[in-house]
């Protein structure tokens, strides 16, 4: 391996006497770095904003829910609720009522989510740490009070200064037939904001948190809920809790994790950045053709060297193992060029935030977000000695066969 090593070392550093062969070779290697950098960066880009949206939904989600699988609301079993707080690895878990609601304020309406919560909500989700205004006060002496979304209050134009404007709850009376008297279909209550949360747009158009009494109230419900939600201890086993979770439930509910909750989001997220990295493959695959020139060219040059190993006792095998050897130095040279012009990059955004966002506005970033991550670096690295082993297997098998020829001569 030493001597076909020495060679091909020889080879990828001498001067050719063809100076095509010298500029192709750097082409080669220079186009294998700049797509190795991109691959880095936009890797890396992908996992900086995959962390970032998973952290705010983390923010708002439980690490467990619990729902019933036919319907909309059930009541909790005592034991069964003794049961969960009696697993290992459980924290603390809430009741929630959840429900579409008509909210009026002054003269704005909106459509919206109110979210009914006991007072272990605060335990269960990060909800608390994203406030913008006011406090997480959802009751104050007997007065019930709501959390909204940065989304809801624009839209109601809500004034948190305002101690005496609340917002008007209606809900449909459940089983209510009355169409002559609208005013009576609806059940109505007054709640008065005193904080607003700013997560992710989803989240700030859509929810408004109150305390799990008051949402009973308006659906006419008793002990229902519609959800159970769980945290997890740090060191948790997520697989086995939520196996024990379901145990203790029943068929009859659904136990979803962080991942089934939101499930569509991480499928999507997953194939964006996979489908980047199979254009830049694509790029990639390209840019090897010039391997496969530059080497055949040599090939072409190397005749009497060829013929000078025949000599000395080289096998076809030997052969073609230089002109290998010699692609992976330009593979290997090509992408640690591409490793450290990319990871410098992505340095530099971590540390400077060289490129912003444009039209952040209240966002929780002003810069693009970047990760880098092992496994993708040894990824890249695979797949470029991949193609570049591909791209220069059939130069370097007719250099073996060169030697056959020279020997028949």
């Amino acid at each position: 391996m030493s001597f076909a090593f020495d060679i091909a070392r020889r080879y990828l550093v001498s001067k050719k006497s063809t100076n095509a062969i010298n500029i192709i070779s750097g082409v080669s290697v220079l186009a294998i770095g700049i797509i190795t950098a991109a691959m880095v960066i936009g890797l890396s880009v992908f996992n900086g904003f995959e962390h970032l949206v998973i952290s705010l939904y983390n923010s708002f989600y439980p690490d467990m829910m619990i729902t019933v699988k036919e319907g909309k609301s059930f009541t909790p079993d005592t034991q069964k609720l003794r049961s969960i707080e009696e697993l290992a690895g459980i924290d603390a878990f809430s009741l929630v009522v959840e429900e579409n609601a008509l909210l009026k304020y002054g003269d704005q309406q909106y459509l919206a989510t109110i979210k009914g919560v006991d007072p272990q909500y605060r335990k269960v989700t990060g909800v608390d740490s994203m406030l913008v205004r006011g406090d997480f006060l959802l009751t104050d002496q007997g007065i019930d009070h709501a959390v909204i979304g940065a989304g809801v209050e624009a839209n109601l134009g809500v004034n948190l200064g305002d101690e005496f404007s609340g917002i008007q709850v209606f809900l449909p009376k459940r089983g209510s037939k009355t169409v002559l008297r609208p005013d009576q279909a609806f059940n109505r209550k007054t709640i008065y904001p005193k904080g607003v949360f700013a997560i992710q747009q989803e989240f700030d158009l859509k929810y408004m948190l109150t305390p799990i009494g008051f949402a009973r109230s308006l659906l006419n419900y008793t002990d229902e809920v519609t959800a159970i939600e769980l945290k997890l201890g740090s060191d948790a086993d997520h697989d086995r809790i939520q196996e024990q979770l379901q145990a203790i439930m029943g068929p009859g509910f659904h136990v979803k994790n962080r991942y089934e909750q939101n499930e569509f989001l991480y499928k999507i997220m997953r194939m964006e950045k996979w489908a980047m990295f199979l254009i830049l493959f694509f790029i990639l695959f390209i840019a090897a053709f010039n391997i496969i020139g530059s080497l055949s060219m040599l090939v072409i040059e190397k005749k009497k060297d060829i013929a000078i190993l025949k000599t000395m006792g080289a096998t076809k095998a030997l052969v073609t193992k230089i002109f290998l050897l010699q692609s992976m130095m330009m593979a290997l040279i090509g992408t640690g060029s591409g490793f450290l012009l990319g990871a410098g990059i992505c340095f530099a955004q971590q540390t400077l935030e060289l490129i912003k966002l444009q039209g952040t506005g209240t966002f929780v970033i002003t810069a693009y977000p970047v990760k880098m991550e092992v496994f993708d670096f040894m990824l890249i690295l695979l797949t470029v000695i991949l193609i570049v082993m591909l791209a220069a297997w059939y130069p370097s098998k007719r250099a073996g066969e060169q030697l056959t020829f020279v020997r028949e001569a």
